[in-house]
């Protein structure tokens, strides 16, 4: 990790509308929980529907693209990517501080409040730690997803919002051999593990869902850092 690169990486990311666009999302998710238990009051198991419907469908694949994309594309962008580049540090150095800061950007604006918006609804201290760990999963493999899609196409804004909004809300929730390809059904079948027993129903196997979750971020890490160095050669040309 590169202390340096973090530090300006947060500051990019964290900065303006960015910013102000994760808090309006964070508390979006809490304004929900509130409203559920107030108006339409159920039991755990009503709590966890509302919060794999909301939060695992909608709220973290955005939050995923946003702090995906939000890691690097701004300096691509601008153009500001040929002075980080001309330094000596590692590609997948870099790769990898910007991850543990849009990781960081998860835990805080996405996992808290799904975890504070657990609470709300009264779903249960086991429920909770489930929904935690799964949202961590869920965001962490998006951060890695969107920020190598950054990468890999200038586009990566539109077909993250496609991804995020037909894949995972429609045709990773219905479609049922499409599941296996879900980020959203990989870390419910997390959840699952953790949580009661019939409180969250997950369509994709443990060991599978696990698999498949560290290769990505694994396998994308790495392959971010290569097409890192790839877009070193090509500004130089």
């Amino acid at each position: 990790m590169n202390r340096t690169i973090i530090r300006l990486t947060a500051q990019g990311m964290l900065g303006g509308r960015r910013l102000w666009l994760l808090g309006a999302l964070a508390a979006l998710i809490l304004v929900i929980a509130v409203a559920t238990r107030l108006l339409a009051p159920g039991s755990p198991a009503d709590g966890a529907t509302v919060l794999r419907t909301i939060v695992f469908s909608t709220f973290l694949p955005l939050f995923g693209l946003i702090v995906g994309t939000g890691a690097i594309a701004p300096e691509i962008d601008d153009g500001s990517v040929v002075h980080l580049l001309a330094k000596p540090v590692s590609r997948h150095t870099i790769v990898q501080s910007k991850l543990v800061v849009a990781v960081g950007a998860v835990v805080a604006l996405a996992v808290l409040p799904t975890v504070l918006a657990a609470v709300i609804l009264g779903t249960g201290a086991q429920t909770v730690l489930a929904f935690g760990v799964g949202a961590l999963a869920a965001g962490a493999v998006y951060a890695v997803l969107f920020l190598l899609l950054t990468l890999l196409t200038r586009h990566a804004v539109i077909i993250g919002l496609v991804y995020a909004l037909i894949w995972e809300s429609l045709v990773g929730s219905f479609v049922p051999g499409a599941r296996n390809l879900s980020i959203q059904q990989w870390a419910l079948s997390i959840t699952d593990a953790i949580a009661p027993a019939g409180v969250v129903a997950a369509d994709v196997g443990l060991g599978l869902a696990c698999g498949l979750i560290v290769a990505v971020l694994v396998v994308g890490t790495w392959y971010a850092g290569n097409r890192l160095a790839a877009l070193t050669l090509a500004t130089e040309d």
